[in-house]
Parts: structure tokens; C-alpha cells; sequence
């Protein structure tokens, strides 16, 4: 195996990119690129930082003869190495969080419902709630909501923040931590296969209420059909999350699934996307709402959050295909 080959297979197990790997050896992306073709080769300094960076010996980086990796004598791997104690520890947290996160998830998706509800409601007349009424007390009631979410989010990622690094560095395990992940994950495959199949049921049939309004005629039903929507929605997106983080832990653990090297390297990036994303979807919801030439009923502008999500989705997918393709490079 040559010298471009051993890089390239050092590179991507420890889930760096081509300018990530650059960035640490300051130099640019392109002499990395051109080691990783075969067209250059990195000079004694370059491969004694590729030595200590990888933790294998200067011998196995120059040999062509040495197939299997060298490491060096202070530390076989450069990456952070979990013990059996941490698994066992990660996974006993990430089940004790897991009905956590999910009630969190689902309060944010039931949390427009207030607002949804006495809207319809003061639609239709009733109660004597007018329009402002219904839209200051039902917008109280979705922030109240999403702080009680945000509020558990927080304890759930305090309380597993020693365990960062599982899901955005490559790791090396000790002995029994795979074995014990691998008996874990399909002692819990068929638990998780059930409570997939309950929440995309349940997803599916949430579409069967508007239907029902929509036939009926009736802009009051047709709004009160939307809060039994997000109520089955929330049930499955439940479902979905209680399972989920619980296999989430034991693909970290594993290095598969969405936590593979590779991906690990994408999630870091997609995260930061996140942020700026809602931050955005949150700022064109407030604009049209309350903004210059705003409606002023937050109970009408809930479709902000349907197209936001949908664009998000696909906004990651190209992302990832992106993200993916360049790390290929």
C-alpha cells in the first residue's frame, strides 16, 4: 500500500474531511489533495505531524511494504477510548432520558394546539372569545410550552454532556464495550421495529381528520381537525424519539447507522446549520405576524412551521449529499 492510499484510509477513519485534515497541518486543501493522488509527497515535517496526529510511525506512512498500521509506542490511537464502565453508563442515561426527550418533542409539536383551538373557537363564536383574546392567550400558552420543552432538552443534554464526543469524534473502544453495544442492539431490535411501525401508523392517520373537516364543509371543523392532527402527529413523533434515542446511544457506541466517521464529520456541520436555520423560520413567523403589515393572529400564520419543516428536511438532504460528496473527494 502506498503512501496516498494509507492517508486516505487514516483520513476518512478518523472522519476528517480533506481541508479539516489541511487545517491541522496548516497547510491548503489542495496538497492534501495532491498526496491523498499520488502527485506529491509531504515533506519529513508533514510526516512526522502525520505520525503524532494519526499515532502510527513515521515507518508505516513511508513503507510501501507495511500493509497493517504501526502505531506508536505511547498511545495506539490517537482517538478518545471508551471503557466498558462509560458504555454501560451512556446507555443506562440515554434510557433513563429517553421518555424525556420524547415528551419534550411531542410538547413542541402539540404546542401551536392553544393557539389553533381558541382560534377555531373564536371563529365559530363561541364562549364569547374574540380575536385578540384567543391569539394573546394561545401564543402565552405555546411559549409557556416550548419553555417547559426547552427546559427538559437542557437537563437531558446535561446530564449525558461528559458523553459529547460520542457523537461528533471517531473513538476507539476496550474490550467488551462492542460485544456488549452489538447484544444490547438486538435484544432492543424488536421493541424499536414495533414503536416505528406505532408512530408512522399514527402519522399516517393524522391525515384522516382534515380529510373528515374538509368534506364537512366547515371552516370552524376544519381548524379544530388541524389540533387533532398535531395530537396524532405528536403521539407517533413520540413513539419515534423514545425508541430512537435509545438506538441513537448504541450506534454511537457501534460507529453505524448516522454515527458512522463520516457522518459524525457531516453532523457537526449540520448542527450549526440548524441553529441559523430556525432562527431564520422563527423570524419570518414573528415578521408576518406582528411585523409592519402583520396579520396580528398568530393562530393563522401556523403554516410558516408546516413549510419551514418540510424545507428543512430537504434543506439537510442536500447537505448531507453535498457534505458527503466533497468528503469523498
Amino acid at each position: 500500500m502506498i503512501f496516498a492510499d494509507k492517508l486516505i484510509t487514516l483520513r476518512k477513519k478518523a472522519g476528517w474531511s480533506q481541508e479539516e485534515l489541511a487545517e491541522k497541518l496548516n497547510v491548503t486543501r489542495q496538497s492534501v489533495s495532491k498526496w491523498e493522488g499520488a502527485q506529491s509527497v509531504p515533506d519529513i515535517d508533514k510526516i512526522l505531524q502525520l505520525s503524532c496526529l494519526f499515532g502510527v510511525t513515521t515507518d508505516y506512512l513511508l513503507k510501501d511494504d507495511t500493509a497493517e498500521p504501526e502505531y506508536t509506542e505511547d498511545d495506539t490511537s490517537p482517538l478518545p477510548r471508551v471503557t466498558l464502565a462509560q458504555a454501560n453508563d451512556y446507555l443506562a442515561k440515554a434510557r433513563a432520558n429517553a421518555p424525556k426527550l420524547a415528551l419534550a418533542t411531542a410538547l413542541c409539536v402539540v404546542s401551536p394546539i392553544p393557539l389553533l383551538a381558541l382560534g377555531a373557537l373564536s371563529e365559530a363564536g363561541l364562549f364569547g372569545i374574540w380575536d385578540d383574546l384567543a391569539g394573546g392567550i394561545g401564543l402565552i400558552a405555546l411559549l409557556v410550552i416550548i419553555a417547559a420543552a426547552v427546559a427538559i432538552f437542557m437537563q437531558c443534554s446535561a446530564s449525558v454532556r461528559a458523553y459529547e464526543f460520542l457523537q461528533k469524534q471517531a473513538i476507539e473502544t476496550e474490550y467488551g464495550v462492542t460485544g456488549l453495544a452489538k447484544e444490547r442492539s438486538d435484544a432492543f431490535a424488536p421493541q424499536y421495529d414495533k414503536a416505528n411501525i406505532l408512530g408512522t401508523v399514527l402519522c399516517v392517520l393524522s391525515a384522516v381528520p382534515v380529510f373528515a373537516a374538509m368534506m364537512a364543509g366547515a371552516s370552524f371543523l376544519v381548524s379544530a381537525s388541524i389540533c387533532l392532527v398535531l395530537a396524532l402527529v405528536a403521539c407517533g413523533v413520540y413513539a419515534f424519539v423514545r425508541v430512537g434515542t435509545v438506538r441513537d446511544a448504541m450506534d454511537q457506541l457501534l460507529e453505524e447507522g448516522d454515527y458512522t466517521r463520516p457522518n459524525k464529520a457531516i453532523k457537526s456541520r449540520i448542527n450549526a446549520l440548524t441553529a441559523a436555520y430556525w432562527l431564520v423560520v422563527v423570524a419570518i413567523f414573528l415578521w408576518y405576524t406582528f411585523g409592519p403589515q402583520g396579520n396580528g393572529q398568530p393562530q393563522y400564520s401556523w403554516f410558516i412551521w408546516a413549510i419551514g419543516g418540510i424545507l428543512y428536511a430537504a434543506l439537510v438532504l442536500v447537505v448531507k449529499m453535498a457534505l458527503r460528496k466533497q468528503n469523498n473527494k
